[in-house]
């Protein structure tokens, strides 16, 4: 049921912290707010707050009065205010300006791009190290408005807000570790270099879903355009060259990588596109969430040497001569082939008798003996059979059980079956 339109802050967190609602425990990441002093509202003492404040889709447009909502959150850390109403940064900019603790703050899917974040309304924020602004179609005059106010900002989203192009503002921001820009439209590297430019201490990048179809860079740029670059993810990009896998060696301190779902990897096995991927790329310690091993690692790289062992010369990647001089040229595997065998031919022995024959393997002793029974003449009630290696010491091993398959005794070609009338 749809939450009613015009709602404040202070008239959620009324109702969702109420003690009819919300009893008062203990835990981690609870409290309860004592007020200093006895004025104010009287629901103040009634009121058992958490320092993270959850109220997302909660339909609220506006804060409230901003004197209770200073009463309740001066100790709330974390706020998120997610799949409201909120259009007006204003609005925003009174709720979080009360709340002087506030480290993280979550703004996804407000219609916040119908209003213009003035620098002294981002102000409010300055505190803030953890911002997500999902779904808000903010624009990047916004997103450099926040930046110039927020100077300890260490993590910013900015998913699925449509963006084609990045806009660069006219100062770096050095305090972002983590950039998560997923689900937009920003194809060209042309654009994502400017990210580089923006943000000189990225730690992480996370460009999944974007569609980016090269790294056009020189390996040189490449290093001083993030140069501290420790993960990057190009999930669902559409990278079609190994060329543009080895750009990500000129990132000097890159050790993570997600590169599942692009076109280049698309026509190799699961096997190949890990190993293949692993080899090319010497310093990355972490390959789709799953750590390489030096074991691992030693395997990827042998496996790409004999896989490249074949190439033409002209078109033999730089890294196989790398690997080479490494390990040194390497022979194919030999191709051993593990399936059960499936048949053999082995002698049957009846009395002064000796026939010939093909027998399944898959069958069991029971099928054999329903097989044997025209050659010997004998029901298959009155059975006995034994099975004798040829190589082995140990004198013929009775088939007594009738629903043991043959592969399981091991029986090979020039094995012999021997068949026994049952005495009576």
């Amino acid at each position: 049921m749809d939450q009613p339109s015009g709602r404040s802050f202070m008239q959620v967190l009324c109702e969702k912290y109420s003690p009819e609602n919300f009893p008062y425990r203990r835990g981690p990441g609870m409290g309860v707010h004592v007020p200093a002093t006895p004025q104010g509202s009287p629901m103040k003492d009634r009121l058992n707050l958490p320092s993270v404040l959850v109220l997302n889709s909660c339909g609220i447009t506006c804060a409230g009065d901003e004197k209770e909502i200073a009463a309740f959150c001066a100790h709330v850390s974390e706020l998120d205010l997610s799949d409201n109403k909120l259009e007006d940064w204003h609005e925003v900019s009174k709720i979080v300006s009360n709340v002087p603790q506030l480290k993280f703050l979550n703004l996804s899917s407000n219609p916040l791009n119908l209003s213009v974040l003035e620098r002294t309304c981002a102000g409010s924020f300055s505190g803030v190290r953890k911002l997500v602004l999902n779904n808000s179609k903010a624009s990047w005059e916004t997103v450099h408005t926040i930046l110039q106010e927020l100077p300890d900002l260490e993590e910013l989203f900015l998913c699925l807000n449509d963006y084609e192009t990045v806009s660069c503002p006219s100062i770096c921001c050095h305090s972002l570790k983590l950039l998560h820009i997923t689900d937009n439209n920003l194809q060209d590297w042309t654009e994502i270099r400017k990210l580089g430019v923006m943000f000189p201490s990225l730690d992480t990048l996370i460009l999944a879903n974007n569609h980016l179809n090269a790294i056009e860079e020189p390996d040189d740029s490449l290093a001083r355009l993030f140069p501290n670059l420790r993960s990057i993810s190009l999930h669902k990009s559409g990278l079609q060259s190994w060329e543009d896998i080895d750009k990500l060696n000129s990132f000097p301190k890159l050790e993570e990588v997600r590169l599942l779902g692009i076109p280049l990897l698309q026509p190799y096995t699961t096997e190949e596109r890990r190993k293949l991927v692993i080899a090319r790329l010497p310093s990355v310690s972490k390959l789709n969430g799953s750590v390489v091993t030096d074991g691992e690692r030693e395997d990827s790289e042998r496996f790409f040497i004999r896989y490249h062992v074949d190439v033409p010369q002209e078109e033999v990647p730089f890294r196989y001569h790398e690997l080479i001089t490494k390990y040194g040229k390497l022979e194919p595997l030999a191709e051993v082939d593990l399936r059960p065998q499936s048949s053999a031919k082995v002698e049957v022995h009846f009395n002064d008798q000796v026939e010939e024959m093909s027998i399944r393997l898959d069958q069991t002793v029971a099928e054999l003996k329903k097989q044997l029974k025209t050659l010997v003449q004998l029901p298959t009630s009155n059975m006995l059979l034994y099975y004798f290696d040829h190589e082995a010491p140990f004198g013929p091993e009775e088939m007594k059980y009738s629903s043991r398959a043959l592969h399981s005794f091991g029986i090979r070609d020039g094995d012999k079956i021997i068949v026994e009338s049952k005495t009576k």
